[in-house]
């Protein structure tokens, strides 16, 4: 089976559509859909709904799709191990995606790292939400994401990675500042959260349903994006906020951050590795993960 044809398709099942395919792979959009026809033609079979406004795939489409991802996998794996050598230097390209917080912080050093003892590897990272990093994993944008919750998502898997510190931020000087406060306390105060999606905000509305209260019962009236937006607000007096203490050690050095705990409340996360359910790894990406976990 012609694995560009399956590589066209593949890319119109995800994209939804025929000119985002071709865009991704790089070709025209009547190149894309020649491949997709000769496809059908040589399966006998209708592989995709182009009647409504995006590409569906019909029934034995979506059988197909699953297949011809594994078998693109298995290419782009048995070609690098041809051009490498099971033993050569490793080569290739590894793209990861990590959220805001892992990805400000832990992730880049590593990669840095391990980059610098391989240098035959080219190294790509894009950081986003978690919700965006497991979306591109799950589209097999991203080889690997580093992501601090994980979301249920039938594409992925996701395997425990690293433990990771939540704190409440506070500006120095505040009354919060090195105490254990009650979560009417906090009520009182300016709280800033970070927008849907994010790993730190899921691991907090969590927490606080253990505790038998919800994030909306806090009044929070700033929600700022991601990490640096909040934590940049809090350092300039506008409020406290819930984030990853990794993030902001540098901050805490130096004294433009404080902390604070909340009674009640233990929120850590389980920094988390997510897959691609079913691709086999390339060997790029099994020899950073062996480093990273000697190194965590």
């Amino acid at each position: 089976m012609d694995t560009r044809q399956l590589a066209a398709f593949c890319a119109v099942v995800e994209r939804k559509s025929f000119s985002q395919a071709a865009e991704r792979l790089g070709v025209t959009q009547p190149a894309v859909s020649l491949q997709v026809r000769s496809l059908e033609k040589r399966l006998g079979r209708k592989l995709l709904d182009r009647s409504g406004r995006r590409v569906e795939p019909t029934e034995a489409g979506l059988a197909l799709y699953r297949g011809a991802q594994r078998m693109l996998a298995l290419e782009g794996q048995l070609i690098e191990e041809l051009d490498a050598g099971e033993e050569g230097e490793l080569g290739g390209t590894l793209e990861v995606g990590a959220s805001t917080g892992p990805g400000s912080t832990v992730v880049p050093v590593l990669l840095c790292e391990f980059q610098r003892e391989n240098p035959g590897v080219a190294v790509s990272l894009s950081i986003s939400d978690t919700q965006s990093v497991v979306d591109r994993v799950a589209e097999r944008e991203l080889e690997l994401g580093v992501v601090g919750a994980a979301r249920r998502h039938r594409g992925v898997v996701f395997e425990p990675f690293f433990r990771d510190e939540v704190v409440l931020a506070c500006p120095p000087g505040h009354p919060f500042a090195g105490r254990s406060v009650s979560l009417e306390e906090l009520r009182e105060e300016p709280l800033i959260v970070m927008q849907e999606g994010a790993g730190v905000r899921q691991v907090i509305e969590d927490e606080l349903r253990r505790a038998g209260s919800r994030l909306r019962d806090l009044e929070p009236r700033l929600e700022l994006g991601l990490q640096e937006s909040v934590k940049s607000a809090v350092a300039a007096g506008h409020g406290v906020t819930f984030i990853s203490r990794t993030a902001i050690e540098a901050d805490l050095a130096a004294g433009t951050l404080v902390t604070a705990r909340v009674k009640g409340l233990e929120p850590s996360r389980e920094i988390s590795l997510v897959r691609f359910a079913g691709r086999s790894p390339t060997r790029a990406a099994d020899a950073f993960l062996e480093f990273a976990r000697e190194r965590l």
